[in-house]
This record gives structure tokens, C-alpha cells and sequence, in this order.
């Protein structure tokens, strides 16, 4: 009988073995693996955000699958295109030229000097302005790798082929007040004391100028001059 009782102990107990052999062959993740995978997973999802928000890639205009272009442009030495705005007198007869610098999310057409000026008062002091799509605005096309140097090269080059000859004023209008102060530090001999026929006069505008134009424009309305505002 103890050794019936015996052999059903044995038995048992041989079962149970097994079945812990059973349950410790199946797959047991190592410890740490979970923070791993998580960490991957997190990455996966900022690339894939990176890439979702990236804009697409600019449509050049001129191009077969871009826009028309509608404004008169030059070609620059590397190939790129500057689109212009010219207004005032012709520059031929003018006595001032002026390149218009736009600032931040506008473009040439927002010319704020050239537009809230009386016409009669351009007329009489002989402005010529011109205003252009700094690069990737408007009309001109796109330069990724642009740097201040760059494009105060842009500016000198547009003065250039429209024959602005070698004095004209240079007006920075908010952010565009960058590359007035870049033209001082990269074409300094355009306003060289020792060469006064290489000069560039260069005025910043800001609001105080606005205002500036806006008391001429109410002086003359004091006078009893016509004055158009647009």
C-alpha cells in the first residue's frame, strides 16, 4: 500500500514536471526590450511627420507644369530668373533711381514707397524706382542655398543689366533692410569716398518714412495740389 502511494506520488509529481518544462520552453522576451521598441516606434512616427509636413517642391515659373510668367525678368550669370517692376519716370531722364528691397511675405507689387507717392511729386523730382521678387518670391525663381552674399550679388547684377549706371539709392523696406546693410559689408567699392562715381546711397525704410510720405503727400493737399495716392 506505501508503496502503491509511492508510485502515484512519483507520478504526479513527473506531470507537474513537464508541464513547467512546457511552459518554460515557449518565447520569453528579454528584460529592457519594451523601452527599445517603444523608442523605434517614436522615431518611425517623427520621420514619417518630417516627411508629411515638408512643402512640395516649387513650381518654377515659365516651366511646363508652373505658372506663366507675367512680369518682365532678367536672366541672372547662373541661370536664374529676377522678376521687376519698374514705375516713376523713365530712367533714361530720371535724376533718382532707386532699387526697392520688399520685405517678408510680399512681393515687387508691394512697392509701399512707389505706391503712396504722388505721382506729381515723382514727376517734379525725377524718381525712377524699381522693384524685384527676391529669390523664391513672386515671379523669380527659387534659390535654396541663398545666402545674404548671394543675393546683394542679385541686386548688383539687376542694377547692371538695366543700365542704373553706378549711383543709385537702395531703400530696404522691413526685412529687406538685411540686404541694405549686406550691401554695405559686400559692395562697399559702390560707395567708395575715394571713387564718388561709384557711390550707392543707401536709405533703410521703415514707418518713419511712411510717415515721411504721407505728411509731403498732406502738404501738398494744404497747397491745394492734386494729390492721387495710388
Amino acid at each position: 500500500m506505501a508503496a502503491g502511494t509511492s508510485r502515484k506520488i512519483s507520478a504526479a509529481s513527473a506531470r507537474s514536471h513537464t508541464r513547467r518544462a512546457k511552459q518554460s520552453s515557449g518565447l520569453t522576451l528579454p528584460s529592457g526590450i519594451f523601452p527599445g521598441v517603444l523608442l523605434v516606434v517614436l522615431a518611425g512616427l517623427v520621420a514619417w511627420g518630417y516627411q508629411a509636413i515638408q512643402p512640395p517642391p516649387p513650381k518654377i515659373c515659365g516651366s511646363s507644369d508652373g505658372p506663366l510668367v507675367t512680369a518682365s525678368r532678367i536672366k541672372l550669370r547662373d541661370g536664374r530668373h529676377l522678376a521687376y517692376r519698374e514705375h516713376g519716370v523713365s530712367k533714361d531722364v530720371a535724376k533718382i533711381k532707386v532699387v526697392f528691397i520688399h520685405g517678408f511675405d510680399v512681393c515687387r507689387l508691394d512697392d509701399v514707397i512707389a505706391n503712396y507717392t504722388s505721382p506729381e511729386l515723382v514727376e517734379e523730382l525725377g524718381i525712377y524706382f524699381v522693384s524685384y521678387d527676391r529669390p523664391g518670391y513672386g515671379e523669380s525663381d527659387p534659390h535654396p542655398s541663398r545666402t545674404v552674399k548671394s543675393q546683394v550679388s542679385d541686386i548688383e547684377e539687376l542694377a547692371d543689366q538695366l543700365g542704373l549706371g553706378s549711383k543709385f539709392y537702395l531703400i530696404g523696406y522691413s526685412l529687406g533692410g538685411q540686404l541694405g546693410w549686406g550691401c554695405l559689408k559686400y559692395i562697399p567699392h559702390r560707395y567708395s569716398v575715394e571713387m564718388p562715381i561709384h557711390q550707392i546711397y543707401v536709405v533703410f525704410c521703415s514707418c518713419f518714412l511712411l510717415v515721411l510720405v504721407f505728411v509731403v503727400n498732406n502738404l501738398q493737399a494744404s497747397r491745394g495740389d492734386t494729390v492721387d495716392p495710388s
